[in-house]
């Protein structure tokens, strides 16, 4: 079976061309021999997402395949078609409070999300599932080719209140990137951070694995312009946070 949500894969012909250490690859190896031995029909052929799931159980072939294992199986359930449709999270596309525009220094496309335009009251906790694996796999998309295999974020908390805070939204988008999407965040940038938002960051950081803690950085407002400048250049940063680049909405792909 196809094992998708892996385009650089598809991009370098669905195979890897075996960069990096090669004691590491004879791991990946190991690791496809032991998930197609326990499932016949995973005859997965992207070596980069193996790779990333070996190297977020720290290289553990048991550990590695068993996550492997699970993914294949919430893929099957969550995406039981292939993929997510626009019209299938069309209300939460409908919030505008999320892009996915523009790229970093490094390469890595950008995600920008406004957390005060996330009204708990309103959502489908099924359909917002469903909005993260679009939101995920549609950031996979714009990878380049190769060289890069991770996204980068910005979150913007300024007017985040009682009615955004949804620690049971915020724990099923962590449980789906973590479990299936491992070694896919890169950064994320935490700004404008409000009191009310550090009650809930406590509640949710015990359930974040040490690898992902790492990647979340908190930024001061007086340091906010220096780092975001420092990370991305002015010509992709949002004119919201003094850059040249003007958010368009999130454009649909096709399916």
């Amino acid at each position: 079976m196809e094992c998708g949500g892996d385009e650089q894969a598809k991009q370098n012909g669905g195979h890897g061309s075996c960069d990096g250490d090669a004691s590491e690859w004879k791991k990946v190896a190991e690791l496809r021999a032991a998930v197609e031995a326990q499932d016949p029909a995973a005859k997965c052929k992207f070596v980069y997402m193996m790779r990333r799931f070996l190297r977020a159980r720290d290289h553990n072939i048991g550990k590695a395949s068993a996550m492997f294992l699970k993914y294949l199986a919430w893929k099957r359930t969550a995406k039981p078609n292939g993929s997510i449709t626009a019209d299938e999270v069309r209300n939460e596309l409908a919030q505008e409070k999320l892009y996915v525009q523009g790229h970093d220094k490094m390469g890595r496309p950008m995600v920008y999300l406004f957390g005060a335009r996330h009204i708990a009251a309103k959502r489908d906790l099924n359909e917002f599932k469903r909005f993260v694996v679009y939101i995920l796999d549609t950031t996979c998309t714009k990878l380049p080719p190769a060289g890069q295999e991770k996204f980068a974020s910005v979150v913007d908390l300024k007017g985040f209140g009682y009615a955004n805070y949804d620690i049971r939204a915020m724990l099923e988008a962590l449980d789906i990137m973590q479990n299936n999407y491992p070694e896919r965040l890169g950064r994320v940038f935490l700004i404008h951070v409000p009191y009310v938002f550090m009650a809930a960051w406590k509640m949710v950081y015990p359930f974040i694995d040490d690898n992902t803690k790492k990647k979340f950085v908190f930024v001061a407002d007086k340091n906010l312009d220096a780092t975001l400048r420092d990370a991305i250049e002015e010509s992709q940063l949002p004119e919201e946070f003094g850059g040249k680049l003007k958010l368009q909405g999130f454009n649909a792909p096709c399916n």
